[in-house]
């Protein structure tokens, strides 16, 4: 297996897992997350909606056709996360650590890397959604 291979594997799962079980939380109605979207004026609809889009976000990471295609919606959402940590929450919430902060930067990083090694596939894409 190459090395390119082995990279975008580890990437995508660790961007996967960590959307993953975050879906307990969302999914559940936990407190954090309650309070997390209570403060944006998105609960119940964002958090619910969030983690829909983080379980497909995962999935299509997981599927080697769709890799481009996850990791831009997570680039996406994890830029949401990153801005809303930045200038309404704040890094830490509700004495995480700034854990959920951390979770959305490596996140963001590793889709980021993952839309750079499977930009291929963004063409491909552009071409089917947009054909001359």
């Amino acid at each position: 297996m190459r090395m390119n291979s082995i990279i975008s594997i580890a990437l995508r799962l660790i961007a996967a897992i960590l959307m993953l079980q975050t879906l307990y939380f969302k999914f559940t109605a936990q407190p954090e997350s309650v309070f997390i979207f209570s403060q944006v004026g998105a609960e119940p609809w964002g958090r619910i909606g969030t983690g829909v889009a983080e379980l497909i976000s995962s999935v299509l990471l997981l599927l080697p056709a769709t890799v481009a295609l996850g990791a831009l919606m997570a680039t996406c959402m994890m830029a949401g996360a990153i801005a809303t940590h930045a200038f309404v929450l704040g890094i830490e919430v509700q004495g995480d650590g700034g854990l959920l902060f951390a979770y959305a930067t490596v996140i963001f990083l590793a889709s980021i890397l993952l839309l750079i090694m499977h930009r291929h596939q963004l063409s491909v894409l552009k071409a089917k959604l947009f054909p001359k």
